[in-house]
């Protein structure tokens, strides 16, 4: 299902990412889940592409996700 908002994320979500992490991870699972009508496994599915999302501006650091430096 969509998420409204940032508040709306699972907590593994929200607990671990910063703000703007949290926003690119909503925009994209929305993104994916409205495309990937006809797929049993969507939700799965957005989940991964919101993880890749996240991951083209964030790396894990220890237990944090801190941004890319160019």
């Amino acid at each position: 299902m969509p998420y409204r908002s940032n508040d709306d994320l699972p907590p593994a979500v929200r607990q671990h990412l910063p703000q703007h992490g949290c926003d690119i991870y909503r925009a994209a699972f929305n993104a994916a889940f409205a495309a990937h009508l006809d797929d049993p496994r969507r939700e799965e599915a957005a989940h991964r592409i919101a993880w890749a999302a996240v991951k083209r501006s964030y790396v894990k650091a220890g237990a944090r996700w801190v941004p890319i430096r160019p």
